[in-house]
């Protein structure tokens, strides 16, 4: 059954809504008040190292400098294992999880110094007086997977709870990555049930992601915004090709341009048509 994707922009608010075959199935609000800074990734540049609190203060270009913790660093040769990560959540980065054992009680003055530049992402919003916080731990989501550059191996959802389901998907996964692969996957609750081509599309999805975001991060200059989560119309995009959807009307040019270019970078392979519609803003 055909499917198309209606995202309309508004000045306070994006909406956008499924429809198959001419029905609608699901609606999607975001209001632009409410969009926060959690999953953007900056290049900072390390301000102060505090050894009494084990944290830094990092300039990512925000109104305060941001908080970085040494239990949010990661050096260079660390890995989580996914199943870890995946059993408390990767949401707030590697705070809580146990630590390698190379990384115990370490220093902070061993991790990181002064002036020099980070790629960190932020977990925690700003609130009041107090900046945001970071992580160096970066975790990429897709629909069914979230890619961690520094993890390993392979987690499943623990909502996902039959035995069975958890086997099939741990193999397809291990399939597709193969042996010796970089980095660690989370597979996701939503991907219960779903065949192995669509845990194939964002597996292709998050390594070219991975890869622009490291192209960006090399090239961005201290104070930089290197990648942004997903706003809603490009957020649904992504989620909503692999249920065949076939064409996306928009009745905003900047919106429009920003998910052509989305389409040509991330999933060039797709047959999908993005066409203005109304009375183009």
């Amino acid at each position: 059954m055909s499917a198309e994707i209606l995202i309309n922009v508004a000045p306070r608010e994006t909406r956008a809504a499924l429809l198959e075959g001419g029905v609608l199935q699901e609606v999607f609000v975001e209001r632009t008040s409410r969009r926060g800074l959690v999953g953007n990734i900056y290049k900072g540049r390390i301000t102060r190292v505090l050894p009494g609190m084990q944290a830094a203060f990092i300039e990512v270009g925000l109104a305060r400098s941001a908080f970085l913790h040494v239990n949010d660093i990661v050096s260079t040769d660390a890995r989580f294992d996914a199943q870890s990560v995946a059993a408390v959540g990767v949401s707030g980065g590697p705070s809580g999880l146990p630590l390698p054992s190379s990384e115990e009680s370490v220093d902070i003055r061993r991790l990181i110094n002064p002036g020099a530049d980070i790629v960190v992402q932020v977990v925690k919003d700003p609130m009041g007086a107090k900046g945001a916080r970071l992580t160096t731990f970066i975790s990429l989501p897709s629909r069914y997977l979230v890619f961690m550059p520094r993890g390993r191996g392979i987690g499943i959802s623990s909502r996902i709870e039959d035995e069975a389901e958890r086997q099939r998907l741990r193999e397809v996964m291990q399939a597709l990555v193969g042996e010796g692969h970089s980095g660690g996957y989370i597979v996701r609750t939503a991907a219960e049930g779903v065949d192995a081509s669509l845990l194939s599309t964002d597996c292709g999805y998050l390594g070219r992601l991975w890869s622009h975001v490291q192209e960006r991060g090399l090239r961005a200059s201290p104070g930089e915004l290197v990648h942004e989560d997903l706003p809603l119309a490009l957020r649904v995009l992504r989620d909503e090709l692999c249920r065949g959807v076939e064409r996306v009307l928009v009745d905003d040019a900047d919106e429009l341009a920003r998910m052509q270019q989305f389409v040509q970078d991330f999933v060039p392979t797709h047959a999908l048509r993005l066409e203005a519609y109304g009375g183009l803003r």
